[in-house]
């Protein structure tokens, strides 16, 4: 009886020990969930712990991989495979992803292994660490070196990721303590033999280890704590690496631009990267849309649920983003992939309602986040090209005004969400940039006007990371006002919210550059090609009885969405502050007033003259010179500047003449009657120049102009280049 009782001892201490050292292990994997892609760790959790329990329990080996084979086809099975269990079916789609995956590490493809042979691996790291987690805290009772191992790689994370382990550092200290403790007392009961009996004898050593550990944890958790005595290693190591980052836009330090799926942790600079991702031959150019989120964490976007995709019918697509009361013109686009893109969702324009591509691919839909996934098992997820059908919608600025203030609840819930901890001065500022608005989209107009002055910069380089306790919006509105489109748009719709306002993120890719060969289009169509530095968000906003509507808050884009006026309106309401302002500079009206005085006041000074002498009549001969010679510089005002603009291009090689001399030709055009369209972008109206000069010389132009703009990238050695464009087109306005 008593050997039953100490083997009873003995296999609740090593069970102990053993749950120890799965909690442990526990912590290595709790930061998958922040730092990637990976959707729920809970199953993997649940496996790992099945893992541990088998080996636990001491069985067979052929038994124990048995049972942990079982368990890993049925994981895999649930997540990832839509046939009945051990089908014919089931077979073929298990042979299709391991020849698919094996083309992908032959080739070296290794970021497009499918995710079910990714969680394949994953799964078998978990089996084989059940294994070797047993033979150090069980067998060698080596439970020092894993401890050590654990907090290094705790201490790691938190420093140079995103990753907050102070939680997860105190809950591993005090199972390490226990782990340490009850092994340590196992190996004296083994060398010792000595045995214990009784409640009593028990407590005289797990009660002093319990109060050690309370001691221990209650002494760190009450103690003083510095300041960290150096500055963030994270933003100098990204900065110094060309390509340092996480891809896409979000994440600190220096990344590469493009779409990538991970927004929880937004800031810092990227470089550029021209690589086509694919070709759209449209009728107009218009953003493309992906995704959008809902859930803001004050460091990023998150999504507050997992998607929900359904299986469409025939390539329906039911995305609502707006009502059927919005006016519409039905169109069509081919979208076509490079073939290195890898693309897992669809981009697709607004008002999609149908897709249609290659044979036996069936089309995904989640409609809370609006993205579309693509299930073709022989390409994971790829598709080359496909059609598309949308309704291209015109809003009425009207109905945009008239639309009231209630929220159906859903919408409430969900798309007004904001952290506990963002600071009062956003919401505050929110409340005064749209005080003396009205209506739902007058404010939603003043808060995405409200970027394009007060000291914002669009930039991609030295764009500021927020620290730790630092919120992103509150950071880019009030410290450092610069940054790109994440910056702009989740400003934007975090202080739309602060004001009640529903609205979400939207990301994709705006409508790229217009190829000059166009064979791939239809007729009618024209070809854009779409490159990662094209990827982009912008911000969706919630109107009664109209949908979510886009808007653009980001410097240097335009909204492509087409806004009208119903009501008749009064000549010059419906241009742009912009073009009023250039016609009230270029009116002749005012200064033939002015013309009219003066002429008013010569005829009186020449009646006076005829009555008091030659004095008078040679004063209305001065004036009336005067009023000849101003008019006539007038009449060439445009010539003359020309010539002072000239010399000071010439002579001045610098970002601000460069900006003067390109805004002055854009004031000569509009005076020639090219005048720029309301919302129209600096690339589109340049196309639209040099169609009427038949040359390429204003896109040129225009491109150099963006790049020092957005870019501060001013290239001396193109300099003599960019004046004889310049002056190339200020002859021809003038001709």
């Amino acid at each position: 009886m008593r050997l039953t009782q100490g083997g009873n001892r003995q296999l609740l201490l090593r069970t102990v020990i053993y749950l120890c050292g799965f909690l442990l292990f526990w912590e290595w994997l709790r930061p998958l969930g922040t730092l990637t892609d990976t959707g729920s760790l809970t199953v993997f959790i649940i496996y790992a712990g099945f893992c541990f329990f088998i080996s636990l329990l001491n069985l067979r080996w052929w038994l124990s991989m048995l049972l942990k084979l079982a368990g890993l086809l049925f994981i895999l099975d649930g997540l990832f495979i839509t046939e009945t269990f051990f089908s014919k079916g089931w077979f073929h789609l298990v042979y299709l992803h391991i020849q698919f995956n094996a083309d992908m590490i032959s080739t070296q493809y290794w970021t497009q292994i499918t995710p079910l042979f990714r969680s394949f691996l994953f799964l078998i790291l978990l089996w084989l660490m059940s294994y070797l987690m047993y033979y150090w805290f069980v067998i060698s009772k080596r439970i020092f070196l894993f401890v050590l191992l654990t907090f290094s790689y705790l201490t790691v994370l938190d420093t140079f990721t995103t990753y907050e382990a102070d939680v997860a550092i105190v809950r591993a200290f005090a199972v390490s303590l226990i782990a340490l403790g009850i092994s340590n007392f196992y190996k004296e009961l083994g060398n010792e033999s000595v045995t214990f009996s009784g409640l009593k004898r028990v407590s005289a050593w797990v009660l002093p280890l319990i109060g050690v550990i309370l001691f221990s944890s209650i002494v760190g958790f009450a103690a003083p704590k510095l300041d960290p005595q150096w500055p963030d290693p994270v933003p100098y190591l990204t900065s110094t690496s060309k390509n340092a980052g996480f891809g896409g836009e979000g994440g600190s330090g220096v990344q590469k631009v493009g779409y990538g799926e991970d927004d929880s942790q937004l800031g810092g600079s990227f470089v550029q990267d021209n690589s086509l991702v694919f070709q759209a031959s449209v009728e107009e150019k218009h953003y493309w849309r992906i995704e959008t989120k809902d859930l803001y964490t004050g460091k990023g976007w998150e999504k507050s649920a997992e998607p929900d995709y359904s299986l469409t019918s025939n390539g329906g697509i039911s995305i609502t983003t707006f009502e059927n009361t919005v006016e519409t013109e039905k169109r069509k686009g081919l979208v076509t992939f490079e073939s290195d893109a890898f693309f897992s969702k669809l981009v697709y324009p607004y008002g999609i309602s149908q897709v249609d591509g290659e044979e036996d691919v069936n089309y995904l839909v989640d409609n809370t986040f609006g993205s579309i996934a693509v299930e073709a098992p022989e390409k994971q997820g790829i598709v080359d090209e496909y059609q598309v059908t949308y309704d291209s919608p015109s809003f009425s600025i009207d109905q945009l005004e008239a639309a009231g203030e209630e929220d159906p609840a859903d919408i409430a819930d969900r798309y007004l969400q904001l952290p506990d901890s963002l600071p009062s001065r956003v919401g505050n500022l929110a409340s005064q940039v749209v005080d003396d608005e009205e209506t739902r989209y007058d404010k939603v107009k003043a808060v995405e006007q409200y970027f394009n002055r007060n000291g914002f910069v669009y930039q991609t380089k030295d764009v500021a990371v927020p620290d730790r306790n630092q919120d992103y919006v509150d950071q880019f509105l009030f410290e450092s006002k610069a940054g790109y489109c994440d910056n702009y748009s989740t400003s934007m719709v975090v202080m739309l919210r602060t004001l009640d306002i529903p609205a979400r993120w939207v990301k994709g890719f705006t409508g790229g550059e217009l190829s000059p060969q166009t064979e791939g289009g239809s007729e009618g169509m024209n070809v854009y090609k779409v490159t990662n530095s094209n990827a982009h968000s912008w911000v969706e906003v919630y109107f009664p009885d109209v949908g979510w509507v886009p808007f653009e808050p980001t410097q240097g884009f335009s909204n492509p969405i087409d806004f009208y006026q119903e009501a008749d309106t009064t000549e010059g309401s419906t241009e742009t502050d912009t073009d009023a302002d250039t016609e009230e500079e270029e009116r002749p009206g005012n200064q033939q007033e002015v013309g009219e005085e003066e002429d008013e006041a010569a005829s009186a000074s020449g009646g006076s003259a005829n009555a008091s002498g030659g004095w008078s009549w040679m004063a209305a001969a001065v004036a009336a010179t005067i009023a000849g010679a101003a008019g006539l510089l007038f009449i060439t005002r445009y010539r003359w500047l020309s010539v002072i603009m000239k010399k000071k291009f010439h002579k001045n090689k610098s970002a601000k003449t460069y900006q003067d001399a390109y805004l002055y030709l854009l004031k000569v055009l509009s005076h020639k009657g090219i005048k720029r369209k309301e919302g129209q972008t600096l690339r589109e109206y340049a196309q639209v120049v040099d169609q009427r000069f038949e040359s390429q010389d204003m896109i040129r132009l225009t491109h150099q102009y963006e790049r020092m703009l957005y870019r501060n990238d001013i290239d001396s050695t193109q300099w003599g280049k960019v004046t004889e464009l310049w002056e190339n087109l200020i002859k021809r306005a003038l001709s």
